[in-house]
């Protein structure tokens, strides 16, 4: 009895190690875009890797209005370029094991581009996006909900 108890524990502190020493997070994949305004569901981005940086595209949009839309307040190589695929997280570099920064965030209605963060939270199920000016200071966030991988 007492080799069968010293197994278990054992096995749970092996276990515990494992898990402690497990890969950091990721923001990869398919998220569900709240307004922080609304709270209603906008769409969905895939966050992707590209050159060790972050970016995010449009992959679905809810108002079948915006389907067809382009971005004609969009500057650059996004000027009228379809709402539904386009970049609008680019450069975003890791800063922390559950936290990147130092890229821009695009909001397509008004063509403005923001620096932006991304923080990971609630075991990786949530990303909060924040776009701010001013180092930081004036900005708004917005928690996005992991759709997928």
């Amino acid at each position: 009895m007492k080799l069968v108890l010293v197994t278990l524990v054992g096995s749970f502190l092996v276990l515990g190690s494992a898990w402690s020493h497990a890969a950091p997070m990721s923001p990869l994949g398919l998220w569900r875009t709240v307004d922080d305004k609304s709270g209603e569901v906008r769409g969905a981005v895939r966050l992707f890797e590209s050159n060790g940086m972050i970016y995010g595209r449009i992959e679905q949009v809810i108002d079948p209005k915006a389907v067809g839309q382009v971005c004609v307040k969009c500057t650059g190589d996004r000027h009228d370029k379809p709402i539904l695929g386009l970049d609008v997280i680019r450069g975003v570099r890791p800063d922390g094991p559950d936290f990147w920064n130092g890229g821009e965030i695009l909001d397509p209605e008004t063509g403005d581009t923001y620096r932006v963060s991304l923080r990971l939270v609630d075991g990786g199920q949530k990303l909060v996006v924040r776009g701010s000016i001013l180092g930081g200071m004036i900005g708004r966030s917005q928690t996005w909900i992991r759709a997928a991988p």
